[in-house]
């Protein structure tokens, strides 16, 4: 037997350190050459470290959260034979089929077999049953339920007082009344005057225990970019109520006739619409180096769609989106979605982004103030539709009406320049014929 230690390798340029997200071993566990051991998080992707050789896994680096430096052991696997000659000469060495290496004697792990436990039979748990039915007491789960019995005599009661009695929680035998039943008014008395005896409310939520979540992975990664953010960039946001009552009806219209074609939201319109409008106003369209003290503006349109997933919030990228029709963006909107959700999406789809749209869909609120994803210089987020009366001249007609929020960086984008960009995009989706138009 022999001891291999399996080094964090280099798994990307310019990266000196990954954090462990997951482990899918532990010490003891037995592991198969290119088996998955460990999920490792860079700055640029997560990556799925596989095992070199086959053995026993003794030690782990750390846990997950933990930072873990490039040439820094990662696991410790017992092998049998010689460790020198179990591991691979090289990563490139890896990928080859090396003619006369001597294969690793595998022993494969004994399964651990449970004790039969013997379960009850029916008739003792029948005999239990009956047993414990003579020492059942009225309590306050029960509504106030109470089987006669010789030394209790029966509760007389209407339904609707039962029911009400059960949702309160109060136990009926406890409740006095000068009538032949209990009433309504003898559960305000008992209520008004019993309330130190306790009675559950009527909608009554199991208590869980308090626990400590670690903030690691994503979730830590989404933390110190929102940090970042609102530390560096002096946020202000402009808000505007959007009349999408026409782009509505032509959403519909378009979604009736669009065959084979995905059903189109409102967002690959909204994302026509910025495109038309971002050439009048490309400060907005900007990544700032406030290091180097450096704004970018420019000419694409690489707009970060936010993703929420079950990892966090992630930011897939549609490369190019001046350059798509409503069909082309509804594909890839879907495409990008569907590959940050299942942990596909490259990392090259998850960077590079000049612009940011957010939102909640369906739970998009009145109004919101997105974080800016830094460094670029402006985020979008519209909000729910709804429908509301308006003033059409003298006539009060129903509209379909969406505000429309934008949060930008103060140092380098005016206020003027935010709400003029608001309002064309406002025109254009208020009279979407010119959304297809040059």
């Amino acid at each position: 037997m022999a001891l291999f230690t399996f080094k964090l390798p280099d798994i990307g340029e310019g990266i000196a350190q990954a954090e462990v997200v997951g482990w899918h071993v532990k010490v003891g566990d037995r592991v198969e050459e290119d088996q998955p051991i460990a999920d490792m998080m860079t700055d640029k992707a997560t990556v799925e470290m596989e095992s070199p050789v086959a053995g026993t896994i003794v030690r782990l680096a750390g846990e997950p959260g933990d930072q873990i430096s490039i040439g820094s052991m990662l696991v410790e696997i017992e092998v049998e034979g010689d460790a020198s000659a179990a591991a691979p000469p090289s990563n490139e060495a890896r990928d080859a089929e090396v003619p006369g290496e001597a294969a690793i004697d595998e022993q494969p792990s004994q399964p651990v077999r449970a004790e039969p436990v013997e379960a009850p039979s029916l008739s003792s748990l029948a005999q239990d049953k009956e047993e414990a039915r003579g020492f059942d007491k009225p309590g306050p789960n029960n509504g106030g339920e109470v089987e006669p019995t010789e030394s209790a005599p029966p509760i007389l009661a209407s339904p609707a007082v039962r029911a009400r009695a059960k949702e309160l929680g109060i136990d009926l035998s406890q409740v006095k009344t000068s009538a032949d039943r209990i009433r309504h008014a003898d559960l305000d008395a008992y209520l008004l005057y019993g309330q130190g005896q306790g009675y559950r409310p009527a909608v009554q939520s199991a208590r869980r225990p308090d626990d400590q979540v670690r903030v690691i992975g994503m979730r830590r990664r989404i933390a110190e970019n929102m940090a970042a953010s609102k530390r560096h960039i002096p946020h202000f946001t402009y808000v505007e109520e959007i009349d999408v009552t026409a782009l509505e009806a032509l959403r519909e219209q378009l979604n009736a006739h669009r065959g084979d074609r995905p059903k189109l939201t409102m967002l690959p319109l909204l994302i026509v619409a910025l495109c038309k409008a971002l050439p009048d106003f490309p400060m907005l369209n900007a990544r700032y180096d406030d290091e180097a003290g450096v704004v970018t503006r420019h000419g694409s349109v690489h707009l970060g769609m936010a993703t929420q997933t079950d990892a966090g919030l992630m930011v897939p990228v549609i490369r190019d989106a001046q350059d798509r029709n409503v069909w082309q963006l509804a594909n890839e909107i879907r495409r990008l979605a569907d590959a940050a959700r299942t942990g596909k999406a490259k990392s090259e789809e998850l960077s590079g982004s000049t612009l940011t749209l957010t939102s909640l869909g369906p739970l998009g609120g009145i109004a919101t103030t997105p974080v800016i994803n830094r460094p670029e210089v402006a985020i979008i987020g519209p909000n729910r539709v709804i429908e509301r009366p308006v003033f059409k001249g003298k006539d009060v007609v129903a509209a379909k009406l969406m505000n429309l929020s934008i949060s930008c960086d103060h140092r380098v984008v005016d206020g003027w320049d935010a709400a003029s960009f608001v309002q064309a995009v406002r025109k254009l989706l208020e009279a979407p014929a010119f959304l297809f138009v040059d």
